[in-house]
């Protein structure tokens, strides 16, 4: 590591990263925060998937202030996050051939519904299966991952094959393989993560655009405000129940 202590090191990598996103991945956000809005538009439903970690990302826009009341969380027990016991039994069900078509079978998912699927490295059974699967019952899928995983590493599927070949729209997040952005002679292996927060970036900037796009068309995009300003609780009950049909959360 050069000159700066490691939160300075950390902060300016992850603005790098961030800046890279915003220049490479322009056109892909405005493709994707588009499918979005297409989707609200006639009808359809929003979901988001991820494991592990890559859940942090979903899960941060589902049920959010600011954020699009449709979105949904595809949840699959064991894998949203590190409250399983043990944590790794998480990491290993990512990796179970089949989880993935149980999952969407009990799942409201149908045709003209949109599902962005979270996956850092996208090389495990289940986010491939997902998008796979998913795609066959008419689910317009968005995946965002690192595609460096796709060159430096192998897949776990039996395919052979890693998310983003089954999405209909890609979002990289130039995260390395590792996920790790700092070195340090004193510590013995690599260190500060930044997937989740150019992620959740990457996530917020294509709600934003769904919403943008919505608004252009004259459709009022179905935002939720903050429970904590006045008159919230009363906006957000008129969007929940107009759009009551396409929310599962509340369920």
């Amino acid at each position: 590591m050069s000159d700066g202590t490691a939160a300075d090191l950390f902060f300016d990598a992850a603005i790098n990263l961030l800046r890279r996103v915003r220049e490479e991945e322009a056109e892909a956000i405005t493709a994707a925060g588009t499918l979005l809005a297409d989707t609200v538009a006639t009808g359809g439903r929003l979901f988001a998937f991820g494991a592990g970690h890559s859940s942090l990302a979903a899960q941060d826009v589902v049920y959010r202030a600011g954020g699009l009341a449709l979105m949904n969380l595809l949840a699959v027990p064991g894998v949203v996050g590190v409250d399983v016991t043990p944590a790794t039994l998480g990491s290993a069900l990512e990796r179970v051939d089949g989880l993935a078509s149980a999952v969407l079978d009990t799942s409201p998912l149908r045709s003209g519904d949109a599902l962005v699927i979270i996956s850092l490295s996208g090389r495990n059974a289940l986010p491939v299966e997902m998008a796979l699967n998913a795609r066959a019952l008419g689910v317009r899928v968005i995946g965002v991952t690192s595609v460096a995983y796709a060159s430096q590493t192998t897949s776990r599927h039996s395919s052979g094959t890693f998310l983003k070949d089954h999405c209909d729209i890609v979002l990289d997040s130039k995260i390395a393989v590792g996920d790790a952005e700092l070195t340090l002679d004193s510590v013995p292996a690599p260190f500060a993560p930044a997937s989740t927060v150019v992620t959740s970036a990457l996530m917020q900037a294509v709600m934003a655009t769904a919403a943008a796009v919505l608004a252009e068309r004259g459709i009022e995009p179905p935002l939720l405000r903050s429970g904590n300003v006045d008159g919230g609780h009363e906006w957000n009950g008129r969007v929940l129940r107009e759009y009551g049909d396409r929310i599962f959360y509340r369920r």
